[in-house]
């Protein structure tokens, strides 16, 4: 498949800082993502880091999404909480809501939802926990849902009617079942720059996904996550940009950029 002149979203986990306590480079990757996936509270941020961060993507014309989590800032929402099906409708409405407030002041509209870390993979697989979180994101009216390519939560959000969009991951290797390797097991993070380019490139190619422990797998992609929290985010982000863009790719958000301003 010629890839060349395709237009493919960048996002990033952003604003994951917490009062005094920083978080990655948010001014650098928001002049590089097309979108961002904006913590609201439960395993990061706060009112303050919420307004400049939506602050900063209002600048640079960053679409952004609210970014829901386990409530566990001691865990950075990585740890799989015993939180019932309907507690974490009720968490996650909690969150998104309140990053939809900070976004009044910021002058911003929150697009879409996009569930962090341990409960992403939750909601991956478990259709209860995937459809809590879908009808708690329907209940608020008019945002979309970014989830894992091949998942129970995107299969959810389509059945119930949302604007659905899927993404892969530029920094995280694969299982042939089509999920993310565990962030325990040694060969979970790619780190190289070049080693995920050619890795994408070759995806968008063939629509195949390489995998740890098997075949590779199909996967659909609306857009790429990049990691912001990592030492090198900045350089990784650059780097592997610069690289899909000498491929052919274009860059821009999944959810049009018109219209992210509120009236």
């Amino acid at each position: 498949m010629n890839i060349s002149n395709r237009s493919i979203d960048l996002n990033a986990d952003l604003g994951e800082s917490f009062g005094p306590w920083r978080m990655g480079d948010d001014a650098t990757m928001l002049s590089l993502v097309t979108s961002a996936n904006v913590a609201c509270g439960g395993h990061a941020s706060d009112p303050e880091t919420m307004f400049q961060t939506l602050s900063l993507a209002q600048e640079h014309g960053v679409v952004v999404g609210a970014h829901p989590g386990y409530p566990d800032l001691l865990g950075f929402g990585r740890r799989r909480l015993p939180y019932s099906p309907a507690e974490t409708q009720r968490f996650c409405v909690s969150q998104i809501g309140a990053l939809m407030g900070i976004s009044s002041l910021a002058g911003m509209k929150v697009r879409y939802v996009k569930p962090h870390g341990a409960l992403g993979n939750l909601a991956a697989d478990d259709r209860e926990v995937a459809e809590a979180i879908v009808e708690g994101v329907a209940a608020l009216g008019g945002l979309a849902i970014l989830a894992i390519s091949g998942t129970e939560l995107e299969t959810v959000a389509r059945a119930h009617g949302l604007e659905v969009y899927s993404e892969i991951f530029a920094d995280r290797s694969y299982t042939s079942r089509g999920r993310l390797v565990p962030r325990s097991h040694p060969s979970a993070m790619i780190t190289d720059p070049e080693t995920s380019a050619q890795r994408l490139i070759k995806f968008f190619e063939t629509g195949v996904m390489p995998t740890i422990d098997g075949p590779p797998v199909t996967l659909r992609a609306d857009s790429i996550c990049i990691h912001g929290d990592g030492p090198h985010a900045v350089s990784m982000a650059q780097k592997l940009k610069a690289a899909l863009a000498d491929a052919g790719l274009t860059f821009a958000p999944f959810l049009a950029a018109k219209n992210q301003l509120n009236s």
